[in-house]
């Protein structure tokens, strides 16, 4: 399964990651420098570490899992 991932910075410097299942792809990279850029400008999200201040980076993260029988 792939993902999208939003990664901001929080008040406290560290690293806050939104995830999305199934991203639409290619990514649109206007889009969601877009969308992140709404979602600061909102401050809809906490974290424990405060508000989110900064875009980080985004990724699409794909995730394989195979099972091992025992």
């Amino acid at each position: 399964m792939k993902k999208l991932e939003l990664k901001f910075l929080n008040e406290e410097g560290r690293t806050v990651t939104i995830s999305l299942d199934e991203p639409i792809e290619p990514a649109d990279p206007v889009a969601i420098n877009a969308a992140m850029d709404a979602i600061l400008a909102e401050n809809c999200f906490y974290s424990s570490g405060g508000d989110l201040v900064e875009k980080k980076e985004a990724r699409i993260v794909e995730r394989n899992v195979f099972d091992v029988e025992l």
